[in-house]
């Protein structure tokens, strides 16, 4: 593998992060000398300590000794001691996302899944499409796969399955010869502003694919030609009026979809997947449109498809208390939301609580509507506080979870905030029976409150 001019020594600042984890990992496996740093130790750090890298826990300028290049995430600022003492010294940076792109040049056919939703699932899904096919492919996950614990994987063969982040314009540093977009709505307002920048940032990533590539694209999105004009590569389509289409769809009695695949009008076959949701037959959709350009069977992709029932923090099953059973899901955004909720609603529970903790001031401020209208098919909403990740600083002082209870409260949904978890804990415990289903969901830490009410009923 090669990731530029005489690197042989990587070190990562943020290695703990899932993604800069995986890459450590990656290169590590490929023979390069990595280490990195943290702000805290996790599972992740661990892991890399396992497999013999050096990582520091807290960040300081001494950690960084011979590195050859320095990576680096969004969060990291320019006063962190270790970014500002390697750009004083000249050493070479680059952020997360460039270097993932230096290592997809290293591979033949790198497959790129996009999209405002449902990424980390889509990425698992041809991933394991293409694993049971044998194709052995090198893959670098958003969320962990349950099938290989863990969200990466090193491949021997011509594939490279990465899932693609919009954010920052991060993808438009990759090489995709297939790209996936699964679809494109406003999100990231603080760094968009708005969905015509949005548009033109994926219409950017399009023109990435070379002339013998191939975009899959669902055709459901609004603006379609804005991102399929005049592209010189093949473009397929899958949706509503797709090249491929889900016909004669059903739903078992745990939600989970099931439906026949056509292309180009012929029948392929029945399919039963192993998740819920109308928005999962759209995924495994475009799934099956990337299986057939690398001449996979539409057995083996069924198959596949059957037996992956998510990956970690997408509607991902936590345990019983109480009688209710308790769920995870990393939904934060309104679209997220409503679809996840519309699906369980299939599985037949007798009263739905959702604990939800909205993501960064900028998203919940402006989307706050679309919020409100999200949660019209819970019967018990809990709202937390507002999650504001590492590395990003509060954007608007204006905007609070009280003020997302208020409008679902107008709505004519029982809606409480919590200040706290033990609180929420609290009131969950007090309220949830028999055959209720309990949902935490957000991008943040609200799946420890899943935890929380878990261990309480181990006690």
């Amino acid at each position: 593998m090669n990731i530029g001019n005489n690197i042989q020594s990587v070190y990562f600042i943020g290695i703990g992060g899932i993604s800069m984890s995986g890459l450590a990992q990656l290169l590590h496996a490929n023979g390069f000398a990595v280490s990195g740093s943290d702000h805290m130790a996790s599972t992740a750090t661990q892991r890399l300590i396992d497999a013999g890298v050096t990582v520091h826990i807290g960040h300081d300028a001494v950690n960084i000794t011979d590195a050859d290049l320095v990576v680096y995430t969004a969060a990291v600022k320019p006063d962190n001691p270790e970014f500002s003492s390697a750009k004083s010294r000249g050493i070479p940076m680059i952020d997360r996302a460039e270097l993932l792109g230096l290592v997809m040049q290293n591979y033949q056919n790198a497959i790129c899944v996009a999209g405002v939703h449902g990424k980390t699932t889509t990425t698992s899904m041809v991933s394991e499409i293409f694993m049971q096919a044998c194709l052995d492919p090198t893959i670098m996950n958003g969320g962990v796969m349950p099938s290989i614990n863990s969200a990466w994987r090193s491949g021997k063969s011509e594939y490279f399955i990465a899932e693609s982040c919009e954010y920052f314009d991060s993808f438009l540093r990759l090489f995709p010869t297939i790209g996936i977009i699964l679809n494109i709505e406003l999100d990231h307002a603080d760094y968009f502003g708005s969905l015509d920048n949005i548009y033109a940032s994926f219409a950017a990533f399009t023109q990435r694919i070379p002339s013998n590539g191939a975009l899959i694209i669902n055709s459901d999105i609004e603006r379609l030609n804005d991102i399929t004009n005049n592209l010189p590569c093949r473009v397929i389509t899958y949706g509503t009026n797709g090249n491929w289409q889900a016909h004669n769809i059903a739903y078992d009695e745990l939600g989970r979809g099931s439906f026949d695949a056509i292309y180009l009008g012929e029948n392929l076959g029945r399919v039963q997947l192993g998740l819920i949701g109308h928005h999962n037959i759209q995924n495994a959709l475009s799934a099956f449109a990337c299986a057939r350009l690398a001449n996979i069977p539409f057995e083996t992709t069924a198959a596949a498809l059957a037996s992956f029932t998510g990956a970690a923090r997408r509607y991902e099953y936590k345990g019983v208390i109480n009688g209710a059973k308790v769920y995870d899901d990393y939904a934060h955004h309104p679209t997220e939301v409503k679809v996840n909720l519309q699906a369980i609603k299939n599985s037949g529970c007798a009263k739905l609580y959702v604990a939800f903790q909205p993501h960064t001031h900028a998203r919940t401020k402006q989307l706050l509507n679309e919020f409100s209208e999200s949660f019209d098919d819970a019967d018990v909403v809990v709202l937390l506080d507002i999650y504001v990740p590492a590395g990003r600083t509060q954007q608007s002082h204006d905007i609070h979870s009280r003020d997302l209870a208020e409008k679902i409260k107008a709505r004519g949904k029982e809606v409480h905030y919590f200040p706290s978890f033990e609180q929420a804990q609290q009131f969950l415990l007090q309220n949830c029976a028999q055959n209720d289903l309990i949902i935490t969901m957000g991008a943040g830490d609200i799946y420890k409150l899943g935890e929380v009410l878990l261990e309480g009923e181990k006690q």
